[in-house]
């Protein structure tokens, strides 16, 4: 790994990444409000921040000076790949400034292996973050010669979404001596702490942060308990 990578990975060391993805299509989806969750993230102690579209990149790596974790979702009709599905997404994500590019590197269908992924994010020197869902997935992506794991897509692969994070798989793939980011339902303090005592290089929260319309739902729910 260049140098320049190794400084950005040792920067988010033991830290939290906020995830800054409004609900799609919803009254928080804009580039100005993203930016703004983005500003308010990092005044809050956020080491690192992910962020979605290329064009939302852009303009947070124009305005913060923090490691971003760059990716574009897309909904295929052949593929039930969404995250960085394509070379082309690849290259718009490291154009932006992207300094990781994560890519979904679960065992299905996909438009493009994830090797290739891995080789296109190479030829732009950005360091690859595989989004996985099973220690499958891990060890597959680690053949294909990426830099970190993010256990990302966890229990996002099934029906049904389980409530809590998936630990195991955490502890697994930290037991591979790679830098494995935690990611899917850290959504409280204690369980983001918990994950950094396991030995996690850091720490996604996304919708307990930023997804306004769905902490409001949880909160409505347990009222009506």
């Amino acid at each position: 790994m260049i140098k320049k990578n190794k400084l950005i990975l040792d920067s988010l060391k033991n830290g939290l990444i906020a995830s800054c993805q409004p609900v799609p299509d919803g009254p928080m989806d804009k580039s100005s409000i993203i930016l703004a969750i983005a500003q308010a993230s990092v005044l809050g102690g956020a080491i690192g921040l992910r962020i979605e579209n290329h064009k939302n990149i852009k303009l947070v790596k124009k305005n913060l000076n923090v490691p971003v974790i760059g990716i574009i979702k897309r909904k295929l009709k052949n593929y039930p790949i969404v995250i960085t599905p394509y070379l082309s997404d690849v290259k718009a994500i490291a154009k932006a400034g992207a300094d990781i590019i994560a890519f979904d590197a679960t065992n299905r269908n996909r438009p493009e292996s994830v090797k290739n992924i891995i080789n296109e994010i190479k030829k732009f020197s950005k360091i690859s973050m595989a989004d996985c869902a099973s220690i499958n997935d891990v060890n597959n992506a680690l053949k294909s010669g990426v830099d970190i794991i993010g256990t990302t897509l966890s229990g996002y692969t099934k029906n049904k979404i389980p409530k809590y994070p998936d630990l195991k798989l955490l502890r697994q793939s930290i037991n591979l001596n790679i830098p494995v980011i935690a990611e899917g339902r850290f959504n409280t303090p204690l369980l983001a702490k918990k994950a950094i005592n396991l030995g996690a290089h850091s720490v996604v929260v996304g919708t307990a942060l930023n997804r306004v319309e769905l902490i409001t739902k949880n909160f409505i729910k347990k009222i009506n308990e």
